[in-house]
């Protein structure tokens, strides 16, 4: 069984050896531990010293493109060298290495296909309780909308099985945490979480650049994938106030017919507004629907790319149904 520990790097050069160091270089149950280095643009000398310190792999992108793409990368170019295991992890050296083989455990005993480790985030003294409330509300979300009891969806020291890592496809471009989660869920892959420690903190997050943009980009996220991933119940929630409204005015009006209070062309705005209502409520429940056939197309979608991905990096039918026991 082949692990590989992935690394996405945006000028990490100081604090890169630090990181590999402390990776495991043996696991019980892994035969082989290779490291690769994302290179996501960086302008100082991380591939360089990632080379020196004996990284394995390096796959660099031209220009920054973005932590989700660098992720994205990483699980293909671990595919094509043929891992069984992936393993996420960043390059400021938040996440203990140590905790690695508690974190692919789960995988190798096949009891999870992707098992996130759980920061415990109420713990972590550098967080503001802003961030603390808004990573617990992002989590909340996301456990609503996967299905899955993950405690701490925004972290990304997280592994991945060969089969996992060929389901997830990355739509959102600012991170890609909260999605694979969701992603996991929808696809019927076991998440399970670890928990874990951080290390001291060695740099300013450059994904929270401020709290403003931090709460705005997360919620549009969320936003997006509840949209993505949740058309019809979404829509639905969004028709139900204005059915609700129509109804009522409706019913209002009825009820007055019965008692004898509405004259002919009084209380007509209630018909009318109620109308409105209801048929504005109609259409955006509509829309859900449109939404549903647009999801159920794009899983078939995905389907086809799972397949070309085995194709592409190689996994037969055997392999597939000797992974997943």
């Amino acid at each position: 069984m082949k692990l590989i520990i992935q690394i996405p790097c945006l000028n990490e050069e100081e604090t890169l050896p630090e990181t590999v160091a402390d990776l495991p270089r043996q696991i019980d149950g892994v035969d082989e531990i290779e490291y690769l280095i994302i290179d996501d643009g960086s302008t100082d000398n991380t591939v360089t010293v990632a080379r020196s310190i004996g990284v394995h792999h390096v796959v660099s992108h031209d220009t920054n493109k973005g932590l989700a793409v660098a992720f994205s990368t990483g699980l293909n170019a671990c595919l094509e060298r043929g891992a069984d295991i992936i393993v996420n992890t960043d390059g400021d050296n938040q996440y203990p290495g140590n905790a690695i083989p508690d974190l692919v455990r789960p995988i190798i005993q096949r009891q999870a296909d992707m098992v996130i480790g759980d920061r415990q985030t109420h713990t972590i003294a550098h967080f503001s309780p802003v961030k603390k409330y808004l990573q617990d509300l992002g989590s909340r979300v996301v456990r609503y909308v996967s299905g899955t009891s993950v405690p701490d969806a925004p972290s990304g020291f997280r592994a991945l099985s060969r089969e996992a890592a060929l389901r997830i496809n990355i739509f959102t471009g600012y991170s890609y945490t909260l999605e694979t989660i969701i992603q996991a869920g929808k696809k019927n892959l076991t998440v399970g979480h670890v928990s874990v420690t951080t290390n001291p903190k060695t740099r300013e997050s450059r994904l929270m650049k401020s709290t403003f943009s931090y709460v705005l980009r997360s919620g549009t996220t969320i936003m997006r994938l509840f949209l993505l991933y949740e058309p019809l119940r979404t829509f639905l929630y969004i028709s139900v106030p204005f059915l609700l409204l129509g109804s009522v005015l409706w019913g209002r009006y009825l009820v007055l017919v019965l008692l004898g209070e509405a004259s002919r062309g009084s209380n007509i705005q209630s018909i009318v507004v109620g109308a409105v209502a209801i048929l504005i409520g109609f259409l955006i429940a509509m829309l859900g629907l449109i939404g549903e056939l647009i999801a159920i197309n794009r899983q078939l979608h995905e389907e086809t790319l799972y397949q070309l991905k085995r194709m592409r990096f190689g996994f037969t039918d055997h392999q597939s149904t000797t992974d997943n026991g």
